[in-house]
């Protein structure tokens, strides 16, 4: 295979053409819409969700954190962190843009070990809202498969709706971060698609649908539009993030702690969006921090400059299908490698390699475990609340065999009653004249997540959830 290999001094540039062979299975990032991947990819990233249900299933590892950290909020003593809806009242907790940052890049690092051309790819769901299962995105071959091969029961169309272009650009039009994030997080540019798949996306358990990543990718990209815009402007007091708190094992490999304000630009992971047949890598310092080789590959126009650097010591690929331009503040120090390639054959499998198990292409039939959160649809429309007239207050909790209800004061009348995390009644009690309820009985109830929910003259004043241990 001929490739071209470059070595730019800074006041010299040297062209050598060789012959060489990558054995590397490493890469970063050009990220672009479905619409823009070829053929080849499409199968690769299909190929690759499929493969990464084997061995410690990453899939379902993701899901089941996900759904596990989803919203804690009034377990136990208020401490516990979560992913979810945290804002407005809770700053110092909220991680909702960075969590799922590394979620998405702890998937795609994976898939690229598989392939180092994969990248995920992302849904705009304002614009792109076809239902036809003989559309791209939903067809047989791409992302259609998975709901027969995993049991997802999409429902398209079926709840919603889904965003609409205005209600992106005045999303992206708000300057304040914390409003900008917690009106991404409840508002119809990310709840709508979740709701809209239907199946497994409107539950705490939607990392389940592969589609989950698409439309999480173009949450973040979202993001990274806006933090353009708006420089410097993100941040968050929180240091560190549940998952990527450097303890948390998965398949053997312990992930790293990562602070989110370091990754409030994607280039802190060597990841770049591009957008209409055009991808602009600049303002860049190649360091092989997360890859040995930082492989870019996009089947259109690649532009590095604009202090684009492989800094000695460093190696770094580009590869297209097309066009690759070297735009002035590109730099390759002496000592660096750096490899400048078009994909003649115009097939990302070429420099892929097998998985210890399978090929990238195997089809996985494995339908998840039954979880009875997959029941609770209404996940990213956060119930919880407390009136703020009266004053209740919940303990122990979590509990064993009973929990105790203490009001503010003695009402005439009122209603205690408690959910499943599918909304299912499991207790319905009616109370006069009384001000502190033991409600005992409980043991038999399984370990886990439970709604208590409170009513006073027909009104709900608190929907909290309790924990059985």
């Amino acid at each position: 295979m001929t490739i071209l290999k470059i070595f730019m001094l800074r006041s010299l540039l040297t062209i050598l053409v060789l012959l060489m062979v990558l054995n590397q299975s490493e890469a970063q990032s050009i990220r672009k819409s479905y619409h823009e991947m070829s053929a080849s990819e499409r199968d690769a990233l299909v190929g690759a969700f499929h493969q990464m249900r084997l061995g410690g299933d990453l899939i379902n590892d993701l899901a089941q954190f996900h759904s596990d950290f989803f919203n804690l909020d009034g377990v136990g003593d208020g401490t516990q962190l979560d992913i979810h809806f945290n804002l407005p009242d809770e700053p110092q907790r909220q991680i909702f843009f960075p969590w799922h940052r590394m979620q998405i890049f702890e998937m795609e690092q994976a898939m690229q070990v598989i392939n180092p051309n994969i990248s995920m790819p992302w849904w705009d769901s304002s614009v792109d809202q076809s239902t036809d299962p003989n559309s791209l995105l939903w067809s047989a071959s791409f992302m259609g498969q998975f709901d027969q091969a995993w049991q997802l029961n999409r429902n398209l169309g079926g709840s919603g709706p889904l965003p609409t272009p205005t209600d992106v650009i005045n999303l992206q039009a708000i300057s304040d971060f914390l409003v900008y994030s917690n009106q991404m997080e409840r508002g119809p540019v990310h709840r709508g698609a979740h709701v809209w798949v239907g199946g497994a996306m409107p539950t705490t358990l939607s990392p389940r649908d592969p589609i989950f990543y698409l439309h999480h990718t173009n949450i973040d990209r979202l993001w990274a539009v806006w933090e353009d815009a708006n420089p410097g402007g993100s941040s968050h007091i929180i240091t560190s993030m549940i998952r990527y708190d450097g303890t948390y094992v998965f398949d053997g490999v312990t992930l790293p702690l990562v602070d989110p304000d370091d990754i409030v630009n994607t280039r802190a992971l060597g990841v770049f969006y591009a957008n209409n047949q055009l991808a602009q890598l600049s303002d860049y310092t190649v360091s092989n921090t997360h890859k040995p080789l930082e492989n870019f590959y996009y089947q259109f126009l690649i532009e590095a400059g604009n202090d684009f650097i492989v800094p000695s010591g460093t190696n770094c690929k580009l590869e297209s299908v097309n066009e690759i331009r070297l735009i002035p503040g590109f730099i390759a120090e002496s000592g660096a490698s750096f490899i400048a390639k078009i994909d003649a054959d115009n097939n990302v499998n070429t420099a892929g390699k097998p998985g210890p198990n399978t090929s990238p292409l195997v089809r996985v039939e494995r339908p998840f475990e039954y979880d009875e959160a997959i029941l609770y649809k209404d996940a990213y429309d956060p119930r919880e609340f407390v009136s703020g007239n009266i004053d209740i207050n919940l303990y122990p909790n979590p509990f064993l065999e009973s929990i105790v209800v203490d009001m503010d004061k003695v009402y005439s009348e009122f209603k205690i009653s408690l959910f499943d995390m599918s909304g299912r009644r499991l207790l319905l009690k009616s109370f006069e004249r009384q001000k502190t309820i033991d409600l005992t009985g409980l043991q038999t109830l399984a370990k886990g997540i439970y709604v208590l929910e409170v009513m006073v003259n027909g009104e709900v004043v608190l929907r909290k959830k309790i924990i059985k241990e």
